[in-house]
């Protein structure tokens, strides 16, 4: 294994006439992707860049996204994808902490990285659209290229994208050419009999996100495919593409699935082409599964990963089965395990998913920790970060997920939720996303989150934060007694708070942390 971009090259050689990006009425073909990406590399050297140093690219999904993030490659460089939502205080520590000399910003944000400009190492800015007052745009930033491609280890860092910075400021996630290259050969074996030249792939996941990276756009350019980048998630947009373009692979995080499934016009649009559709990011509630299922004759395939795993650990592949509610088996070369705070395993249980009212959840739940060629180098210059996120066991490195969950005895995985937002409340563990998953199953509801809130008597309590669906009629009474019928009287939520929309990241994950300040 080599240079990451080398998976790119092998598909120019077999086909370089074939469309490797379609964007709007533009398509590009795979040699003129590949000399792009040679002459953003050949600029970047010109410009004095040399293997190892850090390019930040701070645009939504574009072509020149996909032609910087291969050419930043092609010199050796290490990408730094940033959001593009970012305000300037937001890349600011993203920009310092790695390094950055050059950055590739959407002309909109550029004054953004103006700003920080004098805080960090950024001498270069390089525009996308429109009219920035600074920085050079990217067209003429190219120069004339050469066939070469810079040789890179396996285990040097190819891409160093940042945690949310949830709990903290952001962490740097060194991921090296061996993470992401098994990762994306990976995400090409899951889909059925394989990811093919002939498939063609949305792209509404952000590619600043290892998920679109990894499994959306890596994933199509190893295997040939066609890739179709959207900059920014329209359900409409994006079911009109599907049918007009008869794409074939379609992946997105729960939230796309849920607003596609309330789409008022979701039933006219013709969505045959597809062959598979996959899910993660965060658990999909199985009421929205089978609502899209109900609309559409293709599968939704569950799969789980994260950022440090670049980012596919688990999935519900064609080659094993599916089990609904399951994130799925481990892939090939991934080594999972259930443990205590003592990092000995827990026992699986015979067959799940388990019902949760029947069977005491601390006995058979504990930290999800994997290991294999697709686990992180660690983050940069954190060591104690390291430290608690690795432990060395039976001749392996094991990755802390900081997912609490349970397996069974056919190797299938289970999730109930992170470590981190479990709620004990009067000693007792309550798990959010069971009372997310009846809150979906409710019909005035569209959209639910569940977190837990100070209680002098109870330490903590579960309060819910609901989106009615248009027109729906029900009160906070209503929606706690729907709960009491059905759950334990301690995991019902004492507060129901009805509001427009959800917090969410640009993946679609629900920014629980500002839900509990509230």
């Amino acid at each position: 294994m080599a240079n990451l971009v080398t998976n790119v090259q092998s598909s120019v050689e077999a086909n370089p006439d074939d469309p490797a990006v379609v964007y709007e009425d533009h398509e590009f073909s795979y040699g003129e992707l590949w000399e792009q990406t040679g002459q953003f590399a050949a600029a970047l050297r010109e410009n004095g860049a040399e293997p190892g140093d850090r390019v930040a690219l701070y645009l939504p999904n574009l072509p020149q996204l996909v032609a910087a993030f291969h050419g930043a490659l092609r010199a050796g460089c290490v990408v730094v994808p940033m959001n593009p939502q970012y305000k300037s205080r937001e890349i600011s520590h993203l920009l310092e902490d790695s390094g950055a000399e050059t950055v590739v910003a959407l002309a909109d944000v550029v004054p953004f990285v103006e700003e920080v400009r004098d805080e960090t190492n950024v001498e270069t800015v390089v525009t996308v659209g429109g009219e920035a007052d600074a920085g050079t745009p990217f067209r003429e930033f190219l120069t004339e290229g050469d066939d070469s491609v810079a040789e890179r280890a396996d285990d040097d860092v190819a891409v160093q994208p940042y945690t949310s910075g949830t709990t903290g400021q952001p962490k740097g996630v060194q991921l090296t050419h061996r993470n992401l290259a098994s990762n994306a050969r990976q995400s090409m074996d899951i889909v059925p009999d394989g990811l093919q030249p002939s498939d063609r792939k949305i792209g509404v996941l952000p590619l600043f996100h290892i998920y679109g990276m990894t499994v959306g756009m890596n994933a199509a350019l190893f295997a040939g495919a066609t890739f179709y980048p959207l900059p920014k998630w329209d359900a409409q947009e994006a079911l009109s593409l599907v049918e007009d373009a008869e794409l074939t692979l379609f992946d997105a995080v729960p939230a796309m699935y849920n607003d596609i499934i309330n789409q008022p016009n979701a039933e006219s649009f013709d969505l045959s082409s597809l062959r598979q559709c996959t899910v993660g990011g965060s658990g999909i509630p199985i009421e929205v599964l089978r609502a899209f299922e109900d609309l559409y004759p293709v599968r939704i395939d569950e799969g789980y990963g994260l950022t440090e795993t670049s980012p596919v650990t688990h999935f519900n592949s064609p080659n094993w089965g599916r089990r609904v509610g399951s994130i799925g088996k481990p892939l090939e070369g991934v080594d999972a395990r259930i443990v205590t705070e003592d990092f000995e395993t827990v026992a699986p249980v015979e067959e799940g998913p388990v019902d949760e009212d029947e069977v005491d959840m601390d006995e058979v739940t504990g930290e999800l920790v994997v290991s294999g060629p697709n686990v992180m180098k660690g983050y940069l210059g954190l060591p104690e970060a390291n430290r608690k996120a690795f432990t060395e066991a039976d001749g392996k490195r094991w990755f802390h997920t900081g997912d609490l969950g349970y397996h069974d005895e056919d190797g299938y995985f289970y999730v109930v939720d992170r470590k981190k937002h479990m709620i004990n409340t009067a000693g007792y563990n309550v798990y959010p996303r069971e009372v997310e998953e009846l809150l979906f199953e409710h019909e005035a509801v569209a959209d639910a989150a569940v977190v837990g809130i100070e209680d002098d008597r109870r330490g903590e309590t579960v309060k819910a934060f609901v989106v009615k669906t248009p027109d729906a009629d029900v009160t906070a009474d209503e929606i706690r007694e729907y709960c009491l019928s059905n759950l334990a009287e301690y995991k019902h939520p004492r507060e129901v708070e009805f509001v427009e929309e959800l917090p969410r990241t640009t993946t679609g994950k629900v920014q629980k942390y500002e839900l509990a300040d509230e």
